[in-house]
């Protein structure tokens, strides 16, 4: 509040049912999270975004057909509240919203047809932007015959040919055939904002640190060079969201360990690589006040005998994050030891360094040696004002998670 920072508020999927079916539990979310907070010099609410890619296709339609009256009974609520004219509904899409082999035959996905047609009714009349999410590196990861050069602002060998128009790049080719989708409903000059975009730097192979700056890097050029695309030229996307600011630690990896490094700054507010965003000399810089930890990392113990060491492994990495060990992660060749001493520092760290989360049964020792390898960092933790409210929960997670193990280990046994 009193930042200037505007801010996309975001409803999840699993509210939209009540939202679409209840006129005044959409009065009551407004009221309780926007008009609360927009005085005079309150928060700078943009946008609301009802619901996160709800047509992706991998939801079998769980949520497709709440978003339409979701949105209506929403905005009468904003209406109600004299908040229409500053606030904005949307509805971030991903993608795979639309299809085509070609951009120019863009088109949205026959079952979706009815129903975008009308959310870009509702955005037009409202004026509002269609937002989208658009990720080059998942075209990559889940298609082993993807050109990796297509995925990159570089140029590539293998272009495009969609008539008289060459695509270099699939961003370009992604955002012309939602162009062409929203075209063929009759508002191909929609306004498009790209509500994500980015490249993860590690947890996968073609995730690192180099893939990220040169993406974002070419992204933003790009962007600035306002060439815009063969479908719209000299008009590129009204607004940009780079996907994202920092890693996520405890984010989902069900889509892949890239999942949690996504981030432009680590997550003690280090930029990872130099990014120019186009404000003249001005670079990222260190996050200001942060204070480290004492030196001291948790490593598996030489003279230990690590036959039974997997399951405090197990343990130590549903707690912790240990993405980077996995295949193409910037640990991954760290061998056995090194794979063990990861996991246990990362939750030592995490519990603020307190001694009893290094024991593991005699096989962890604390080292004043930094035992980092190459590219592979063992982090060092950040202070944290609560840090003694956060061990004891992070303490009584590790507990839950040696209870559920052991109930299982118990039901394999009986059985």
């Amino acid at each position: 509040m009193g930042s200037g920072i505007e801010i996309m508020l975001g409803i999840p999927n699993e509210h939209l049912s009540l939202l679409s079916s209840s006129p005044s539990a959409a009065d009551m979310w407004i009221q309780k999270n926007v008009s609360a907070y927009m005085s005079k010099h309150g928060a700078l609410i943009r946008y609301i975004a009802v619901g996160n890619e709800p047509f992706l296709t991998s939801y079998n339609g769980e949520f497709q057909n709440f978003v339409i009256p979701a949105i209506q009974n929403l905005q009468e609520s904003i209406v109600k509240a004299n908040l229409a004219g500053s606030v904005k509904l949307v509805v971030p899409c991903n993608a795979d919203a639309y299809e085509s082999t070609v951009p120019s035959q863009g088109a949205f996905r026959p079952e979706l047809t009815q129903i975008m047609t009308q959310l870009v009714q509702f955005l037009n009349s409202n004026g509002a932007p269609f937002i989208v999410n658009i990720y080059p590196f998942l075209s990559l990861y889940d298609n082993g015959e993807f050109p990796q050069d297509y995925a990159f602002f570089e140029g590539t060998t293998h272009p495009v040919i969609d008539g008289p128009n060459v695509y270099t790049n699939a961003f370009d080719g992604n955002y012309d055939t939602l162009v062409a989708a929203l075209s063929k409903l009759g508002y191909g000059q929609m306004p498009i904002v790209i509500g994500e975009i980015g490249w993860p730097s590690d947890g996968a192979m073609g995730a690192n640190i180099t893939a990220a700056r040169v993406f974002n890097q070419g992204l933003v050029n790009h962007v600035l060079s306002n060439k815009g695309t063969p479908l719209r030229p000299n008009s590129p996307p009204m607004d940009i969201y780079i996907f994202s600011l920092l890693d996520e630690g405890a984010k989902s990896i069900l889509p892949g360990s890239f999942e949690r490094h996504w981030g432009i700054f680590s997550f003690d507010g280090k930029p990872k690589y130099p990014l120019n965003l186009g404000l003249g000399n001005k670079e990222l810089k260190n996050a200001k006040n942060v204070e480290y930890l004492p030196s001291r990392w948790c490593v598996a113990s030489a003279s230990s005998d690590m036959n039974n060491v997997a399951n405090h492994v197990r343990m130590a990495c549903s707690v912790a994050d240990c993405t980077t060990l996995n295949y193409g992660g910037s640990c991954n060749g760290i061998g056995e030891k090194g794979n063990i001493s990861y996991a246990f520092n990362s939750y030592y760290q995490l519990q603020m360094q307190d001694a009893r989360s290094c024991n593991f049964d005699g096989l962890g020792v604390v080292t004043s040696r930094d035992p980092s390898v190459g590219a592979c960092r063992f982090i060092l933790g950040v202070k944290d004002k609560d840090s003694d409210s956060s061990a004891s929960q992070i303490t009584t997670t590790y507990k839950y998670h040696l209870c559920i193990l052991l109930v299982i280990l118990i039901i394999q046994w009986i059985f």
